[in-house]
């Protein structure tokens, strides 16, 4: 057994079916992999599905159960069940074109990457005004900073994370596997402490993958919320920042430009006018910004609330997560 596909899973029953069917139409050989998906006890029909699924499956596939439902657990779960000397970590909100296994697999053996993985593009299954503005936005460097992962590159690039990548077994082992405190941000730290190491990631741009992204601003909201609630726990447990770019403070310090000088004006008035101030100018940057982008589908109205929920969600979450610390020097 040459890979195991492991896949974290929790309720997916609208993406679950779609994930699996796009791993079967692989190219790559049916004798060299395996899939092992771990459900943290779904409640929904998933685990109905998965079972129909695995009953007709053409590689071997197994159906692990995760006590702790968090995708770190799941995935230490999966690769010491893995039969496979390379794990390939994938998700089920998303889908996989015919060469993605086959290449992945190819260039980590070609150019001996201890990481390697490709560009995932943002889609939505239902599409409406608010699912496109959002695909969009996710799409876009002013939404997500500078992740090229996201934004894409045209040639094999070294960078800090990708999605859903490739590793060896040994490499996972050797770096003690996924942090089970963290029930976000665990494959970035996980690809942090591989650079530390002295490990290479590299993107490549000869595939991709589709993930599909929440379609409600509620849904998106909550999990960016929750994203960036996780950038600072993680910082937290980890004690040091490596996790982290400066592109996940960015909403952060947005956030604190309205709050900060809001408060300070109760006791001094004249510093509400910075609050208003760094508004203004975001709404400023944010027209402009909309005015260039490709507005099919969509409104700019959606694309501006849709920037506007993405960065303030995912400041406030960040803001959230900064009383983590208090704990850190209470101690």
């Amino acid at each position: 057994m040459k890979l195991s596909i492991v896949i974290p899973c929790l309720n997916e029953e609208k993406y679950i079916t779609s994930c699996i069917h796009s791993i079967w139409q692989n190219d790559f050989p049916k004798d060299q992999y395996e899939i092992i998906v771990v459900d943290g006890g779904s409640m929904d029909n998933t685990l109905a599905i998965l079972k129909e699924l695995q009953s007709k499956a053409p590689v071997p596939m197994h159906l692990l159960h995760n006590p702790l439902k968090i995708p770190p657990t799941a995935m230490n779960i999966g690769i010491e069940k893995a039969a496979g000397e390379l794990i390939m970590r994938l998700d089920t909100h998303a889908a996989y074109p015919t060469n993605y296994i086959s290449t992945l697999v190819a260039y980590k053996e070609k150019l001996q990457a201890d990481n390697i993985g490709a560009v995932a593009i943002t889609e939505v299954l239902n599409e409406t005004k608010t699912s496109v503005a959002i695909k969009k936005v996710l799409s876009h460097k002013f939404g997500v900073g500078g992740g090229l992962f996201r934004t894409g590159t045209d040639k094999i690039t070294e960078v800090d994370t990708v999605p859903f990548g490739c590793y060896s077994k040994s490499c996972l082992l050797a770096l003690g596997g996924y942090d089970e405190r963290l029930k976000r941000n665990q494959d970035i730290e996980l690809n942090k402490r591989l650079i530390a190491s002295g490990g290479k990631i590299l993107l490549v741009p000869f595939t991709h993958c589709v993930y599909f992204a929440r379609e409600k601003w509620r849904k998106f909201a909550k999990n960016n919320f929750d994203n960036g609630k996780w950038n600072l726990i993680t910082a937290y447990y980890t004690k040091n920042l490596a996790s982290l770019s400066l592109r996940h403070f960015i909403p952060l310090f947005f956030v604190l430009s309205l709050i900060l000088p809001a408060l300070l004006s109760l006791v001094f008035w004249p510093f509400i006018f910075f609050s208003l101030l760094s508004i203004g100018l975001y709404f400023l940057t944010l027209i402009v910004v909309i005015s260039k982008m490709d507005r099919k589908g969509t409104t700019f109205f959606h694309l501006l609330w849709t920037f506007v929920v993405l960065h303030i969600s995912y400041g406030m979450g960040s803001f959230i997560g900064l009383f983590h610390f208090t704990k850190y020097f209470q101690r």
